[in-house]
């Protein structure tokens, strides 16, 4: 029986994942196509400021940590770097000495990483290694670290907290696992003071206190369906989103909707599946779905927007909404502007390798991670 598990799981990861979330390794895989891209009629000026090589990603999907006008970023072979996001310039450089599996997590003061085998590092503000601890499982998120914590999640959805400053272990939620989930990053994002909110296979979202670990409330982005447990696989993807009282989430095979960040009482709900995840602001959400579609919604009332169609099979990532602009990266190395009022491609520019994890927005500069591990700084003009 462990056996026919162990292989539908593999099924699951190989087929039912995108190259978007799986390793860069499969960034030759036939799903991600070279489309010829149409030319941009009226494109707005974006520059590229700064470019710093970091090292590869290798089999993970690395994602930088944005506090202010500084980004973390870490690569496969244990290098973790502080950047100034305003000139690309290098804060400090520490090497680990093992190789990590995914991004970084930060607050400014701790910096926390994971290793391959479920060891959980943390660093001080110049780089020096503060404590070292372990969870069981496989970690593919980045660690979440806030005040005196720093969050760690397995691949199964388990939640460990530790002391930032002393490594010791202070609580860990566990959720009722699905048969099945996605091989995918899925984050931790914090509300209030207080609060953590976190999605889970089986399409449920938590919000979670953050001091005792005991969730507040539980509710359904969407329900399973289907005759087979792979049919069934219905995770809550990427990290929920926080702006005011609402959090939005979105599933694979599902929907997405915002809710009610006290309550969990769900304040719209669309048809929609995502294998990456979602942005949100004050106005809007966006989602990229399972092929490379870019869909806007309104944030208060759910009402469909637009959608764009036209990078169909170039494995977008998440999005992330930059000011009036919906900002994607591509399999092909490629970042896409889109106006988030019209849904036309305002600019476009070209990194140096396919780009998986989705980009972020440090002070006034966009960041984005590619697999071959350079990392560039993109200002409009």
């Amino acid at each position: 029986m462990n056996f026919v598990i162990h292989y539908v799981r593999l099924i699951a990861c190989l087929f039912l994942t995108p190259a978007l979330l799986a390793a860069c390794s499969f960034m030759k895989d036939v799903r991600c196509a070279s489309t010829t891209l149409d030319p941009i009629k009226t494109a707005h000026e974006v520059s590229e400021t700064w470019k710093v090589h970091i090292g590869k990603s290798s089999n993970y999907s690395f994602v930088p940590a944005p506090v202010g006008d500084y980004v973390y970023a870490a690569s496969a072979d244990g290098s973790v770097l502080k950047i100034d996001a305003t000139n690309g310039r290098k804060v400090w450089n520490t090497k680990i000495g093992t190789d990590l599996s995914a991004g970084v997590g930060s607050d400014g003061t701790v910096t926390a990483v994971c290793t391959l085998k479920g060891n959980v590092l943390a660093l001080d503000d110049n780089g020096k290694i503060l404590w070292k601890s372990n969870v069981l499982g496989e970690i593919i998120t980045p660690p979440a670290v806030r005040q005196d914590f720093v969050l760690v999640r397995t691949i199964s959805g388990s939640i460990t907290a530790f002391n930032s400053q002393t490594g010791e272990q202070k609580w860990v939620y566990v959720n009722h696992a699905a048969p099945l989930n996605l091989r995918t990053i899925a984050g931790i994002t914090f509300s209030g003071k207080n609060t953590l909110l976190a999605g889970f296979p089986g399409g449920v979202l938590a919000a979670i206190n953050l001091q005792s670990g005991n969730a507040y409330w539980q509710t359904s982005v969407s329900y399973p369906h289907g005759v087979t447990e792979v049919e069934r696989i219905n995770d809550v993807t990427g990290s929920p989103t926080v702006v005011g009282s609402q959090t939005c989430a979105v599933t694979r095979r599902g929907q997405i909707g915002c809710f009610d960040i006290l309550s969990g009482r769900a304040l719209w709900k669309q048809p929609f599946s995502s294998y990456s995840g979602l942005a949100q602001d004050d106005h809007v959400v966006a989602s990229t779905n399972e092929k490379s579609g870019i869909s806007l919604y309104d944030s208060k009332t759910g009402e469909y927007l637009w959608q764009n169609v036209q990078l169909e099979r170039r494995a977008v990532t998440a999005p992330t909404i930059a000011g009036n602009v919906v900002v994607v990266g591509d399999c092909n190395g490629f970042i896409h502007f889109l106006s988030c009022d019209t849904g036309e491609f305002i600019a476009r520019k070209k990194t140096s390798k396919a780009i998986i994890t989705q980009p972020i927005v440090a002070g006034n500069t966009l960041v984005v991670q590619t697999c071959n591990g350079d990392l560039y700084g993109f200002r409009p003009q």
